[in-house]
């Protein structure tokens, strides 16, 4: 990982946030380094997604403050895109009308957003798959549309809230790996919700884990010496497995 100061693409400032009586987050602060993954770690519950709502502009904070780029965030923005766990396509649509489908909504010419649609239905494996519908596909193929829909936008900050929960062990990893290359080739910031402690060290330049519900930041880990390895190797490397053995020993006590 670069270890030289970087800008950071989004800013949490101090945000609380209750649902009646209950306190989600507490004081929380945190920076996402522009270009960079960052993985949201953190026991069930502890408002891993709530804080991924909050920077989406899909939840209010009660207090404090979320920047993107610097500008406050009151709403949704074309500078922000979700990925969802559920996938959240439109049936009646196909692939490429579901990955252009944010072009449309912003007025952009059929052929123009249709070219860009083909070259993220590419990146993401899916070329051949224009014209199917959801229902034809397997669920990790449809979630590749849904991240190819969000990245056809050309949004500076990719939310994912565990977009690969969904899908077996053998599309996780292809998945992951995937998802490495977008980080590095694409140049854009990615903020990754996941419960998996591999999968978050495997895929993260900063893990930020989270505390049991009020959630405030526990710990940042910035894995180094492997991110640079060719992928079949990062899975063996002593960092790697130290790192995972670190954060579940921080996790340990507070799962139920």
């Amino acid at each position: 990982m670069n270890t030289t100061i970087t800008e950071n693409a989004v800013a949490v400032r101090n945000v609380y946030k209750n649902y009646g009586d209950v306190e989600a987050l507490r004081d929380l602060s945190l920076d996402f380094p522009k270009g960079q993954l960052t993985s949201l770690l953190g026991p069930s519950g502890c408002g891993k997604t709530t804080l991924l709502k909050i920077i989406a502009g899909l939840l209010p904070a009660n207090s404090g403050e979320v920047l993107v780029n610097g500008q406050p965030v009151s709403g949704p923005g074309p500078d922000r895109a979700f990925v969802f766990q559920d996938f959240a396509l439109m049936p009646w649509a196909s692939t490429i009308r579901n990955v252009a489908f944010g072009l449309e909504l912003r007025g952009v010419a059929k052929s123009e957003r249709e070219a860009v649609a083909e070259k993220y239905i590419a990146a993401v494996g899916l070329k051949g798959f224009e014209n199917s519908y959801p229902h034809e596909l397997s669920g990790g193929m449809r979630q590749r549309v849904g991240l190819a829909r969000a990245l056809s936008v050309n949004a500076e900050v990719l939310l994912m809230d565990e977009p690969f929960s969904a899908v077996d062990e053998q599309t996780r990893r292809k998945f992951q790996e995937d998802l490495l290359g977008l980080v590095q080739n694409e140049n854009k910031t990615f903020l990754f919700v996941t419960h998996s402690i591999e999968e978050a060290v495997y895929v993260s330049d900063q893990v930020a884990i989270l505390l049991p519900r009020p959630s405030r930041v526990s710990e940042i880990i910035r894995p180094q010496g492997f991110r640079n390895k060719d992928v079949d190797s990062i899975r063996r490397d002593p960092e790697y497995l130290d790192l995972v053995d670190k954060i579940w020993a921080s996790l340990r006590s507070y799962v139920e």
